[in-house]
């Protein structure tokens, strides 16, 4: 069965932020030049969500609200699926660890075993939803991509080895904040690297979250638990 790459597909990014209170810092990495969505473009780790994603136990919940404010506009169960999703994503493309100690008490999917093999289960309590953005029509993928921050605090061993990440992220790196932009990087990132900044020295969740929402009828800055935002060509 052929699968309709015009769909829309959920997925999560997970920007990993270290050093905030001295010398902030994010984990990114470049796309591969042939990929077909955004080549050469530096980003934040993240993908889309597995239907293996569905039934993973996680040792730490989502923070309660980031788990409301998921659920807007979102199907049913998808708040764990994204969780999920988001952490699998940060394995698979820097190697990093984010969960706790134990064991799983049945086999995990395919696209698991690799994490589980860590001696870890994902924990997602650290994760706060910060943005959400749906791809505009009319590009080769889409997807309506949740955004996560992290506290690069949360993550389990030692934040510069890479040595366990797959090939789709090259150039893995820690780049100060404050010299991100001079990357070539999509105009979303760029877009949500402004609200990493205002969140800098914050660590409780945000009061509300961007959704920058790319339909047939418009491009509308909308905030999940507020107001929509008027937006400008």
């Amino acid at each position: 069965m052929s699968i309709d790459k015009t769909a829309i597909r959920n997925a999560a990014t997970v920007i990993v932020l270290r050093d905030r209170m001295d010398k902030p810092a994010i984990l990114m990495g470049q796309r591969g030049a042939k990929a077909a969505f955004m080549p050469n473009k530096f980003v934040f780790p993240g993908g889309a969500v597995d239907a293996g994603d569905a039934d993973i136990p996680l040792a730490a919940p989502l923070p309660a609200v980031c788990h409301d404010r998921l659920n807007e506009e979102a199907p049913a169960g998808m708040q764990t699926m994204l969780a999920a999703a988001a952490i699998r994503e940060l394995w698979e493309e820097t190697g990093l660890v984010l969960g706790q100690p134990g064991q799983w008490s049945a086999p995990p999917p395919p696209d698991w075993q690799s994490f589980a093999a860590t001696g870890h289960l994902p924990a997602a309590d650290a994760l706060q939803f910060v943005f959400r953005a749906l791809t505009p029509p009319g590009r080769p993928r889409r997807f309506d991509a949740r955004f996560f921050l992290v506290d690069a605090g949360a993550i389990q061993g030692d934040l510069d080895d890479f040595t366990h990440a797959s090939d789709e992220l090259s150039h893995l790196q820690w780049i100060p904040l404050s010299e991100a932009r001079s990357f070539d990087l999509p105009f979303i990132t760029e877009v949500v690297l402004a609200e990493v900044e205002a969140r800098v020295t914050k660590f409780d969740p945000p009061e509300s979250v961007p959704y920058f929402r790319n339909n047939d009828e418009a491009s509308l800055f909308l905030r999940l638990r507020g107001h929509p935002m008027p937006t400008h060509d």
